[in-house]
């Protein structure tokens, strides 16, 4: 029910459709910049204090462990990154985003329909230490916030070809992937399996 309420909440904050080309409204800044705050914050409480055996726990074979979920966060985000500023040095084009601005929204939420990682994007259980791990993940979200804080590009007129976004979308599926996988560690938490410590 409170993802429900959450959901409606940024349905009504972000609107449905997409804007007009031009730069970023304030409006549309602000909206931004406040999901980025809010998973990046987000992601570092659900973290916090976990143990290593919490960590590692894995509740099936073949699924996730926490440390694999901030694995995967840390792959895949810097590719969603560089395949964001790709977008912006192609010529502005006229194509209509495939999906609307909720829908991404509803990405980040809707986790009834699960998603397999491209195999270049999933772990390779290389990463050992949490702390580097949330260290290379806030020094990106840091260098996103300051683009979106300051950008005067035309967000609404490239297009990301992966998901056919443009790529004021594309930052908030960056973000709104974040909060999927937040919510994949509160399922790997609630697991009756979950170590205490």
């Amino acid at each position: 029910m409170r993802l429900v309420l959450i959901a409606a909440v940024l349905t009504f904050a972000f609107g449905t459709g997409s804007a007009m080309a031009g730069s970023l409204t304030p409006l549309e800044r602000q909206r931004l910049v406040a999901h980025l705050e809010m998973t990046g914050s987000w992601l570092v409480d659900e973290l916090s204090g976990l143990s290593p055996a919490q960590l590692q726990f894995r509740p099936a074979p073949g699924v996730w462990s926490i440390m694999e979920v901030v694995e995967h966060l840390t792959v895949a985000e810097p590719i969603y990154w560089r395949q964001f500023q790709e977008a912006m040095r192609t010529a502005p084009s006229g194509k209509k985003p495939l999906a609307a601005d909720a829908d991404i929204l509803w990405y980040g939420i809707d986790r009834t329909q699960r998603q397999k990682a491209v195999a270049a994007e999933e772990p390779k259980r290389q990463l050992r230490d949490l702390r580097t791990g949330l260290d290379a993940l806030r020094k990106l979200h840091v260098e996103m916030l300051q683009y979106v804080r300051t950008t005067d590009e035309d967000l609404r007129s490239h297009v990301v070809e992966r998901e056919g976004s443009d790529a004021y979308q594309w930052l908030l599926l960056i973000s709104t992937h974040k909060q999927r996988h937040i919510l994949q560690i509160r399922e790997i938490k609630a697991d009756r399996k979950f170590p205490k410590k």
